[in-house]
Order: structure tokens, then sequence, then C-alpha cells
């Protein structure tokens, strides 16, 4: 199936590693030119950028971004736009996941969920949509989200899974309402992956995680992140709105 994404220019939270870096390298074997944030040098953004060079010759812009603050999100969207010459996709990636049963989390860890979690992918979708709208033009957003949103934590992280609820009812209204522009606005919800985030808990206790998981196995990033490609795509043009279960069938919703 064709996608119809050559050419095309995306920007991607969390660019460097996990989900955020299949993403970036997916886009890169469509013909997609992409700028990614990364949190630190820690990170070694440059290797994404080599691995995309191994792909494609597309642009692979790494862009330092701490998306607990809105004018680092600004700077980034407009730093991007010039990279690229223009935005046609917007991937919110990034996540934080911190622990802490309810009667114990503390206000700044709340804080910075919300803001990382949710209120980075508000900003940088009111950025795109203010830019698209002057530019006349259409485009795509998609959301990271989790089960948690629907099933809440059993884990100790009930301020992740808020973040990953608010995030599905935000796209819902943003898709109404940009939906005559042509800009599409959809979610992946994801279960368990192979990714830094949540190895430490997987290498623990696998057992526990894969009893969670009606498939028996823990998704590999590329996979999640063909899905949230192709919500990106052509095809997927007549979707908005929408949540996509990529769960293993841990949400069958």
């Amino acid at each position: 199936m064709d996608l119809g994404l050559k050419g095309k220019n995306a920007i991607v939270t969390g660019g460097a590693t996990g989900l955020g870096q299949q993403f970036v390298l997916g886009f890169a074997r469509e013909g997609v030119n992409v700028a990614f944030t990364y949190m630190s040098e820690k990170e070694e953004p440059e290797e994404t950028v080599a691995k995309v060079k191994e792909i494609s010759d597309v642009k692979a812009v790494p862009i330092l971004t701490n998306l607990a603050d809105p004018d680092q999100i600004t700077d980034f969207f407009n730093q991007a736009l010039k990279a690229l010459g223009s935005i046609d996709i917007v991937i919110n990636d990034a996540g934080i996941w911190l622990s802490g049963k309810i009667a114990d989390i503390p206000v700044k860890d709340w804080d910075l969920t919300m803001q990382v979690n949710l209120r980075a992918p508000f900003l940088l979708s009111q950025a795109f949509v203010n830019y698209a709208t002057k530019a006349n033009k259409g485009g795509h957003i998609v959301n990271v989200t989790s089960q948690a949103a629907y099933h809440g934590s059993t884990t100790g992280h009930a301020h992740y899974a808020a973040s990953k609820a608010g995030l599905i009812a935000f796209s819902i209204s943003l898709a109404r309402e940009v939906a005559k522009q042509g800009i599409n606005v959809n979610n992946v919800a994801v279960g368990i992956m192979h990714t830094r985030m949540i190895q430490a808990n997987l290498d623990k206790d696998p057992q526990y995680y894969l009893n969670r998981i009606p498939v028996g196995r823990v998704a590999e990033p590329s996979e999640i992140a063909n899905i949230g490609i192709w919500l990106a795509s052509a095809p997927a043009s007549y979707m908005t709105g929408a949540t996509i279960d990529a769960t293993g069938g841990m949400l069958m919703h």
C-alpha cells in the first residue's frame, strides 16, 4: 500500500529513544523528513540521525527540548519549521512514567506528569493548528496514549493514567474543531512495549506483565510506530477522533 508520505515533513517528540525513535526511522523509510525532540545528550540523538542516513537521504533534525517548558516547545516548533520548510505531521509521543501510590504522590510529580504528557501535546498541537490555518493546509496529528487511560493504573501510576485519559478527551475535542480544515487527529493506545521506560519492570517480573497480554508477548516499538505512521497517511484520511487499540488485547476497546 502506498501511504503517500514521500516528501512530507513530520515532527516527533521523544524521537531519540524507544517508540519515538521508531517513528523517526519509520518515517525515514517512507521518505519523510523529520525533526524530533530529545531530552539530553545521554539519549545520543546523533545515533538516531546516523540510523536515518543508513535508510534514506531525508532530513533528520534533533532539537534539544524540555517538554515541561512551554517556551522551549514553541522554540522547537519554530526551529523545526525553519529546518524543514513546512510541517505536515505531528507525533506527540514523548511521555514520562513516574511511580507512586496516590497517597504518596508529590504535587511536583503530578504537575510534571501533566506538563509533559498532556500540556506539551496541547501546546504542540495548538502551534501546528495555528500554523496550518495560516498556511491554509491540512495535516495529521497522532497522539500516543495508553490502555491505562481506560483501565487506570494497577502499579502505582495514577498520574500517568490520568494524563493519558486527558489526552484522549483533548484529542477528540481537537478533532471536532479542526476536521473541516483537513486536519485529522487520532490516538494510538499502547500497552506494554520493550522500551527504556518500562524495561526495568519487565525484567523484574516478566510473567506479571505477560499474563496481562492476551496475545502473550510484549510489543516491539516498531510495531506500534507502523500503526501510528499509517494513521498519519493518506489511506487514514477518513479517520479522525479515533483511538486505535494497539495493546495486544489488553484493552479490546
